[in-house]
């Protein structure tokens, strides 16, 4: 099963940004985690990190036909891409939101997402644990399914 991991802006300096909201690791790190998990548990993964909307839709058109799932984290687009929620909608790729920091817990402007409405999941809140607690969903999804 073929699984496109995406990271939206900023996620790039993750490891020197706000290390007490996101953690000490790096992209590369996190990404090397993924991997790794998704090899055990038998899934392909393919990485894209954009700091640029247009990008991210981009990447999310060209999915289609190509994975079975999509793992992502929009970061601050999160809360009022409606392009991005759009492109998501559009593919009928199902598609799980993840984030580092549990949204609901801060700003109240970063509390709400209108990605998750149309993903078939939202993980949040566990560090890089969210994207492996995304992966053993896929799994288990494509156990069962």
């Amino acid at each position: 099963m073929q699984v496109l991991v995406l990271h939206g802006p900023n996620l790039n300096l993750l490891g020197q940004r706000e290390p007490e909201v996101y953690g000490s690791s790096t992209l590369d790190q996190i990404n090397e985690e993924i991997a790794a998990l998704a090899s055990q548990l038998g899934l392909e993964v393919d990485f894209y990190q954009s700091n640029q909307e247009g990008q991210l839709i981009e990447r999310i058109h060209r999915a289609a036909g190509v994975y079975q799932w999509i793992i992502f984290n929009p970061a601050a687009l999160s809360h009022y891409s409606y392009a991005l929620r759009d492109a998501v909608k559009a593919t009928s790729i199902p598609t799980i939101e993840v984030h580092l920091s549990n949204i609901q817990a801060r700003e109240e402007f970063r509390s709400r997402s209108v990605i998750a409405p149309v993903c078939v999941g939202q993980v949040s809140g566990f560090g890089v644990a969210s994207y492996l607690l995304a992966l053993y969903a896929i799994f288990e999804g494509g156990r069962l399914g």
